[in-house]
């Protein structure tokens, strides 16, 4: 028997520890969107050339680097604008350095893979925890040659991140190569020259508390207004002091507006960043800030009125609401998405069906929701599911990672808790244990169900299996298996069922009792009457 891998101790989730808001520049005069579209292409070049200089440095990169660059892009701009340039630089390189590290674990994962398959005879057959061998020796003489592929590739890419060579593209790697295929992307050329242009453009600006409504380069006051630090090569479009220009529309925050209303007005810090939507053609701006991470409370406490267990899968998210004892209470119920097209529709699909998840929460007066902690990163890679396409893209299109945050930070203010459980076997132990007893002739309990009652139970730290129900002529009410989740403090929880009057088949109405003790019987039969039995006499022959 194969040993289990241990089941990590659930815990609750932090909730957000930053905020953000959008909201729309409406009503821009045509001398508006010229001084953004120049401001924003300036600073867009700038932050190029200081992009190109930090990945020069590499590995190198020092506080000293940082200061010489910074003092360079001063004089073209100004001293925050050139802050907020390599700030932006120095966290684009981090990110690519990140991506760079797990491309190599990627191509670790799959090499192992790859040799694993060819040390097994051809034809040898998988099991679920190891894939077997090749299916035919000339699938098996191509792994070979993507063997020696990715060997090299990974050389490859080992040297650069010793080397501290990252390769970054500003305004996005997919959009530059959507530039040969413009037919398939239904895009003319002028089209994606202004979505390329647009994504390269660097209009924002971090927040400094004390200063004037807590940011001087982009300002937002609590009527609405917005003003820009123009750089000193545009200072002659300025239309108000100090090379500042302001903008014709003005800003209304909907959303948390209240609490950066507050912000603002105690000067505060919050950062701006402006961008247009060349498919909507419209200007945008969001506003940023960060907030104490909240406190968690005990897993205990949050687990006082029960728990909603979530399984999340490809199309839809099954929940089960448990109560303190572990017991699922009412139907299943299943929030569906649709997860295929842009990203901001996968978005909106999710957070829809998250929001949907807590009314029924809060409805519930549940106060903790429990899901998988889950990582598809080792899962993603080719050569573990061989010609499994589907199903890696299955699980590529999953957004777990996203799905947690997404719904920590929604739960922030409503006071239900996120608690994270080890991913470990709930399906296949829900499935095992409570798929069939929780089906009826009136509902169909799918896999999904069940794992999402595991799930809950793992959070409230019971085993997932079932109680077994004691053999027939030791249970202690006579009838039926006995497999309800009492505490052990409970008290009665040994005791018989309470007795309650009436008919004892759902076939009987439920007058039938009165009517049959008060008529007069002619046959040999028992008749109830309240709380004994009487029986009639029985006439002896010989």
């Amino acid at each position: 028997m194969a040993e289990l891998r241990p089941i990590a101790a659930p815990f609750v989730a932090l909730g957000p520890s930053g905020v953000a808001v959008r909201a729309r520049l409406k009503d821009l005069t045509p001398e508006d969107e010229t001084v953004l579209r120049l401001v924003g292409a300036h600073l867009g070049s700038l932050a190029s050339k200081d992009l190109k200089a930090r990945c020069a440095d590499g590995l190198e990169h020092s506080t000293d680097t940082w200061a010489a660059r910074k003092r360079d892009l001063t004089a073209r701009s100004s001293s925050r604008w050139a802050g907020a340039i390599t700030k932006g630089t120095q966290d684009q390189w981090a990110l690519a350095r990140r991506g760079q590290a797990a491309h190599v674990q990627s191509l670790e994962a799959g090499i192992r893979a790859i040799r694993h398959r060819l040390s097994l005879p051809v034809g040898h057959k998988g099991t679920k925890r190891a894939p077997g061998g090749y299916r035919s020796a000339h699938e098996w003489f191509h792994k070979t040659r993507r063997l020696q592929v990715l060997e090299d590739r990974l050389e490859t890419v080992r040297a650069e991140w010793e080397a501290g060579r990252v390769q970054v593209v500003r305004g996005g790697k997919r959009l530059l190569g959507t530039r040969h295929h413009l037919d398939q992307a239904q895009l003319t050329e002028a089209e994606w020259r202004q979505r390329w242009q647009a994504g390269r453009w660097f209009l924002k600006a971090d927040g400094e508390s004390g200063k004037r409504f807590g940011n001087e380069t982009i300002r937002i006051t609590p009527e609405g207004e917005v003003s820009i630090k123009l750089p000193t090569p545009l200072a002659d479009w300025a239309n108000a002091p100090h090379g500042r220009y302001v903008l014709a529309a003005r800003v209304r925050i909907s959303h948390r507006g209240q609490e950066w209303a507050d912000r603002v007005e105690a000067n505060r810090a919050v950062a701006y960043r402006i961008h247009y939507d060349t498919g909507r053609q419209r200007w945008y701006v969001d506003a940023s800030w960060q907030i104490p991470p909240t406190q968690t409370i005990p897993l205990e406490a949050a687990l006082t009125q029960g728990v909603i267990g979530v399984d999340m899968n490809a199309d839809h998210l099954a929940a089960w609401r448990l109560d303190i004892h572990s017991n699922p209470i009412g139907r299943p119920r299943r929030f569906f998405y649709d997860l295929s097209g842009t990203a901001q529709h996968r978005d909106a699909q999710l957070r829809h069906a998250l929001t949907r998840l807590l009314n029924w929460a809060r409805t519930c007066g549940v106060k903790a929701i429990a899901v998988e902690d889950l990582d598809f990163q080792a899962e993603k890679t080719r050569e573990k599911h061989g010609y499994k396409r589907r199903f890696r893209q299955l699980i590529s299109g999953m957004p777990t990672g996203r799905l947690r945050a997404r719904l920590a930070s929604m739960t922030d203010a409503t006071g239900i808790a996120i608690i994270a459980v080890d991913p470990a076997y709930t399906s296949k132990w829900g499935a095992q244990h409570w798929q069939q007893p929780m089906t009826g002739p009136s509902r169909k309990t799918t896999r999904h169900d069940a794992a999402s009652i595991a799930i809950g139970r793992r959070a409230q730290g019971h085993p997932i299996r079932r109680r077994t129900a004691p053999p027939r002529a030791h249970q202690s009410d006579v009838h039926g298996h006995r497999t309800v989740q009492a505490d052990r403090r409970a008290p009665g929880r040994e005791g018989p069922r309470p007795r309650i009057p009436g008919p004892r088949t759902r076939s009987v109405s439920p007058d039938a009792a009165s009517t049959r003790a008060t008529r007069t019987p002619n046959t040999v039969r028992d008749v109830r009457s309240d709380q004994e039995w009487v029986q009639d006499s029985l006439l002896l022959t010989d």
